[in-house]
């Protein structure tokens, strides 16, 4: 009974992993997940495809390790994602619409118009930004033929990627969300820990499609044997980006993570207390136990990995993902060129839902290595400014700050990339011990519900890192490039923001 087996359901990828009761990695399986582009903008996933590759990949670690060999389940899953199902059958009514999805655009800026942004922030701790479920729910309430009307029959269940997967798992018995998937709505109170009625009867959305909020380490059901061909407890769950802050061991306040897989997420530790952001950060839930908060400040680039299969799949410049490093090397330092990839928009700390890609800084001998590097190299610069607008806010907050970045995620392997995002931040960069992470902090917040791991406290002792990046770029250098990355930001923004 020694292992916990950790889902993963991202954006990219279904996983599920085994971790034994030191944490290490074991049995595992993945499925790819569609992306579906119905409109320029436009974001979905197949919800059925998840469920089905929830099952595939469960069952498949189970039959290598053995039911009777794991001891509890515990799930992380792509947050604001938005899932609308049937209350009785559990069918999908309507595909899942995606975080990076950006049709609600209009709907934000009547909100913004409207004046309730500050009601927003101070409820919720976000920002009106089309990225959050809340207007995508609202979309569909009044987009879909017939939603409405079920949902005010109580035929509709609405719920993030971690509710969907619940409700299914258990047999519909258990209509529930944690308060990290909870507090990425825009529709949480993250301070009373309810539903915000004002925000509710704005966007038309009745009370009884939402689920239960409960905290991220607990009784969340029972596996049903129809699902995986035996019973498990599940006991954990979490947003996927809180989950690598558990999985990193940022049990501190003031120590900050950065997953870097289709988007990137930089997280820092608040504490017991929420701090509100005069930059533009989010101030969120960083997970919840025995019903008290513990915050985090958050800010996110919607283009990391995804900025490098962009260039691999709608350019050409590269056959495979792992070709983005020789070629970045190959590039001239100098080449002048910025890559900005606001393909979706920008995040924080700009939050410009009208901002477009865009390459700047090309010459006659500009050739594809140096597009590549300015692609990798966006990262660390967005990495930056995220960095640059959270320590601004922890430190009026009184909250001390770590100087060294915790990092996980796909691009973590990528060398030349790690160390520009040294260079660039001027500050080490420490990676994770093992990439999964994630999947990991979900496994940590399961295994701690039933004993197979130690507190935070112990989880922190044993927390090395696999490998550490010291900047080497020197600092006139640093802020030349920083400088024209700016420079190139202001150029791609719309007139709207």
């Amino acid at each position: 009974m020694g292992h916990v087996l950790g889902i993963d359901q991202g954006t990219t990828s279904t996983r599920a992993i085994a971790f034994d009761p030191a944490g290490r990695p074991g049995a595992s399986a993945s499925r790819p997940l569609r992306q579906l582009f119905p409109e320029p903008g436009w974001v979905e996933h197949d919800p059925n495809e998840i469920w089905t590759a929830v099952c595939e990949v469960c069952r498949a670690v189970i039959d290598e390790v053995g039911a009777a060999n794991i001891a509890a389940l515990g799930i992380t899953n792509q947050r604001e994602t938005t899932v609308v199902w049937d209350r009785a059958t559990g069918d999908p009514l309507h595909n899942a619409i995606v975080w990076q999805d950006r049709r609600t655009a209009p709907l934000c800026a009547e909100l913004v118009k409207e004046g309730w942004s500050a009601h927003v922030t101070e409820v919720t701790g976000l920002l009106i930004d089309p990225y959050f479920s809340a207007t995508k729910l609202a979309w569909l309430l009044t987009n879909v033929p017939g939603l409405r009307e079920k949902a005010a029959r109580n035929e509709v269940c609405f719920g993030t990627i971690d509710s969907f997967l619940l409700y299914k798992l258990t047999g519909g018995t258990q209509h529930i969300t944690d308060a990290t998937n909870a507090a990425r709505t825009m529709l949480f109170d993250i301070r009373n820990g309810r539903w915000d009625p004002k925000l509710l009867e704005r966007l038309g959305i009745p009370p009884a499609i939402l689920p239960e909020v409960r905290d991220n380490r607990g009784d969340l059901g029972q596996v049903s044997e129809e699902a995986f061909g035996t019973t498990l407890p599940i006991r954990g769950a979490a947003g996927d980006q809180q989950a690598a802050a558990k999985g990193q061991a940022c049990v501190l306040p003031g120590m900050i993570k950065a997953t870097y897989g289709t988007g990137c997420f930089v997280v820092a530790n608040t504490g017991n207390r929420e701090t509100k952001s005069i930059n533009r950060m989010l101030s969120t839930i960083l997970w919840q136990l025995d019903s008290a908060g513990t915050y985090a400040l958050e800010g996110s680039i919607f283009m990391a990995g995804a900025t490098i299969q962009w260039l691999r799949d709608n350019l050409g410049l590269i056959a495979e993902a792992s070709e983005s490093e020789d070629l970045a090397r190959e590039a001239n330092p100098q080449s002048g060129v910025y890559l900005v990839p606001a393909f979706q928009g920008l995040g924080a700390p700009f939050w410009d839902a009208g901002a477009r890609g865009a390459i700047v800084g090309l010459s006659r001998a500009s050739n594809k290595a140096d597009i590549v590097a300015a692609g990798l190299e966006s990262v660390a610069f967005q990495t930056r400014d995220l960095l640059t607008a959270m320590r601004s806010d922890m430190a009026d907050a009184g909250i001390g700050r770590s100087d060294i970045l915790r990092v996980d995620g796909g691009m973590t392997a990528n060398g030349w990339a790690m160390q520009r995002l040294a260079d660039i931040l001027g500050e080490p960069v420490e990676v994770a011990p093992i990439p999964e992470t994630t999947a990991l902090g979900a496994a940590y917040f399961a295994g701690q519900a039933v004993g197979v791991y130690g507190d935070d406290a112990a989880l922190a002792r044993t927390w090395e890192p696999s490998r550490r990046y010291e900047p080497k770029m020197d600092e006139a250098d640093r802020e030349a490039r920083y400088t024209g990355w700016l420079e190139a930001v202001d150029r791609v923004r719309s007139k709207q923001a």
